[in-house]
């Protein structure tokens, strides 16, 4: 299990893969209170032909140090280990706040990005009225309530309720102070009026039943994009744990030069 010594935190990763395989690495990165083996489907699928990069953010899952203040930080975190493994260009695929991060490395070092994905994640928080009520009472109700209540609405109706409460256990186990401040950097997270300065090939995944992060409002960041392809998958807003093989051949498809 390697590690990385980055800022105060030991940051977990994994690196597996041909590194003479098909193309530059993939890099993914995983969303708020999750870990790098949301990404276990898509590890297996492409590290026998490609490079695969993929880390616990600081205070996920094996993964230690306090939670960061701003995506822009949390990005710093992930260029660090980048440059340990000398990955110099890539293609970040990133979930929810990982799709997050994923754009500041885009805007922020676009000669390393080779193509972008981004996985029920939009440019700009806006909360509707329920996630609004919930955001208001989350530091008035038991910690382990508000994780239960956000990962509960995550996933769309019908999902299998003991694999939900699976993640709400894993969720649950990412410290109170790391959740509580990664979700303060996706709240001031607004990258929605720059979005049109990312040139590269960007693919938008969003579960067309996702009320955590609207498909409404990741089709107003489409059209923002200059060179984007949309898809939409019948899930929630945890595409990788409900329907882990369709996202993979989307993201297969595009990472070849398909659409």
């Amino acid at each position: 299990m390697p590690q990385l010594e980055v800022d105060g935190a030991t940051l977990t990763y994994d690196d597996e893969g041909p590194r003479d395989g098909d193309g530059v690495p993939l890099v993914f990165i995983h969303g708020w209170t999750a870990n790098r083996r949301r990404w276990d489907h898509q590890l297996a699928h492409f590290s026998p032909k490609r490079r695969v990069i993929r880390l616990d953010l600081r205070g996920h899952g094996e993964s230690d140090g306090s939670g960061r203040r701003t995506v822009e930080e949390l990005a710093g975190d992930v260029l660090a280990v980048l440059d340990h493994l000398e990955a110099d260009r890539f293609i970040p695929v990133g979930h929810s706040m990982g799709g997050m991060i994923a754009q500041t490395l885009a805007l922020e070092h676009p000669e390393r990005i080779e193509r972008m994905a981004l996985v029920n994640s939009i440019s700009r928080m806006t909360y509707s009225r329920g996630r609004g009520l919930l955001m208001a009472v989350s530091t008035r109700v038991p910690f382990k309530l508000f994780v239960a209540a956000n990962i509960q609405r995550a996933f769309a109706p019908g999902y299998p309720r003991e694999q939900i409460r699976e993640c709400i256990r894993a969720s649950s186990a990412t410290p109170r102070e790391v959740v509580m401040t990664c979700y303060g950097a996706m709240r001031s997270f607004d990258v929605l009026d720059r979005v049109g300065e990312i040139r590269t090939p960007t693919l938008l995944v969003h579960g067309y039943h996702d009320i955590q992060l609207p498909v409404s409002q990741m089709l107003r960041m489409a059209k923002a994009y200059p060179d984007a392809v949309v898809r939409i998958v019948d899930a929630g807003h945890e595409l990788p744990v409900e329907k882990p093989a369709e996202l993979t051949s989307a993201l297969d498809r595009f990472v070849t030069g398909g659409a």
